[in-house]
């Protein structure tokens, strides 16, 4: 059975769940306790958190321990964007975009939202932005899109934002561990779920010397920015797949002959290709399909053993056209997106299987 929604989540790495029994065995106290027992759930957490400092290029004690990477994304935007202006894409993952919409709609935030250009940020319209009187306060961009796999223009974004003295958060959920993320911001998300570690757990690095406010009341864990108590396994967990991360870009890179043998075939079978042509993770093949919604496909492959989506999970369940697909094209098309996204464990075989489904499916009349 065909696994090709990586993007959605992705199998935890056997020594991922190792190490999280290990810890689950011998690291269970309260890191916060200053007994034996919780000094030993502690050193669990901190050497967590040296792992996520390594990988994001960051002192370990600018990481903050989230629940994943939603409330890093909440966490950075509340913090850094309240009281001025904001300026980020309909490109974004929801837990960007509706946090956007909310500072706009509580008079939180002036949100200035930025033109779509094939597939990515338009730099000419953020270079308009960041010349208007009012600059921003903080410039958003993903480091690769959840649902196309196009890679948004980071370094550039970060250079006409420190030029114009903005601060830039990057939401690199879907880069880590696929890709080099350039440096240079000021926060960065990042999820261990996206990257063969455990869900649940995630975390807002911050360049030296960037604050950041709580969105909870409650303890001081987490230097009280994050109140609660930290589950030492997941943050074990974590740490595991961040040293597996450092050298995992490498690994996805092999998977482009995968991606460009499926993508051709699909094409050749209806489809037409988000993006191909452009700067895209070697992983991700996103489509749309003239005579299929999304969703009749997610459905129908599903029948077949093939597992795939029709855009960010986050959104699963609903009927509304991909908001990715609609600042790309129209509503009619918007609603015909499918992505498939490879992982390293992705095999020809299971290209073979896809493929076969799909022939299975469109020869239907």
């Amino acid at each position: 059975m065909p696994y090709l929604d990586w993007n959605a989540t992705t199998p935890p790495h056997p020594d991922v769940l190792a190490a999280m029994r290990a810890a689950s065995e011998r690291a269970w106290a309260n890191p916060s306790s200053v007994h034996a027992h919780g000094r030993a759930a502690r050193a669990v957490v901190e050497d967590a958190r040296a792992a996520v400092a390594a990988l994001t290029g960051t002192d370990a004690r600018d990481v903050v321990f989230t629940a994943g990477g939603t409330e890093a994304n909440n966490l950075a935007l509340r913090s850094l964007a309240h009281g001025g202006t904001l300026v980020t894409s309909r490109l974004e993952h929801p837990s960007i975009t509706r946090v956007a919409e909310a500072l706009e709609r509580e008079g939180g935030a002036i949100v200035r939202w930025l033109a779509v250009r094939d597939g990515a940020i338009d730099l000419e319209d953020l270079d308009r932005a960041l010349a208007e009187p009012r600059g921003p306060t903080l410039v958003t961009v993903q480091a690769v899109n959840h649902e196309t796999g196009i890679v948004q223009p980071v370094a550039e974004t970060i250079a006409r934002a420190r030029a114009a003295n903005a601060r830039v958060h990057v939401d690199a959920v879907q880069g880590w561990g696929k890709l080099e993320v350039p440096s240079g911001w000021d926060t960065a998300s990042i999820a261990p779920h996206k990257m063969r570690g455990p869900k649940g757990i995630g975390a807002l690095a911050c360049r030296e010397g960037v604050k950041v406010a709580s969105l909870l009341l409650g303890g001081s864990q987490e230097k009280g920015v994050r109140p609660g108590t930290v589950d030492a396994a997941l943050a074990a967990g974590f740490g595991h797949a961040a040293e597996i991360a450092r050298t995992s870009p490498a690994r996805w890179a092999a998977l482009a002959p995968l991606r460009d043998r499926l993508e051709a075939e699909l094409v050749r079978l209806g489809a037409r290709s988000v993006s191909h042509g452009k700067p895209r993770a070697p992983h991700v093949v996103s489509t749309t399909w003239p005579a299929w919604t999304g969703a009749e496909l997610v459905a129908a492959l599903d029948l077949e053993g093939v597992s795939v989506s029709s855009g960010a999970a986050c959104s699963a369940g609903t009927v509304e056209p991909s908001p990715v697909l609609l600042a790309m094209f129209d509503p009619d098309t918007a609603k015909r997106g499918l992505r498939l996204s490879l992982g390293d464990t992705t095999t020809e075989k299971d290209i073979t299987l896809t493929l076969a489904a799909f022939t299975h499916i469109t020869a239907r009349p």
